[in-house]
């Protein structure tokens, strides 16, 4: 999670959405070193900005 933001500064389903996110990661890393999570990280920092843009307004 970014520093600039905090557990309340998400809604909750992007709680959600990033608790799936994170077990998804967890799931995969259990796989090996070599298994890709790119994409599961940059889904999560979609969501991040997502809420700092809100939370600027």
């Amino acid at each position: 999670m970014a520093d600039d933001l905090q557990l309340s500064d998400f809604t909750t389903g992007e709680k959600a959405r990033l608790a799936l996110l994170t077990a998804r990661m967890a799931k995969r890393g259990l796989a090996g070193m070599d298994v890709d999570i790119s994409d599961l990280k940059r889904k999560a920092e979609r969501i991040e900005e997502q809420a700092r843009r809100r939370k600027q307004k």
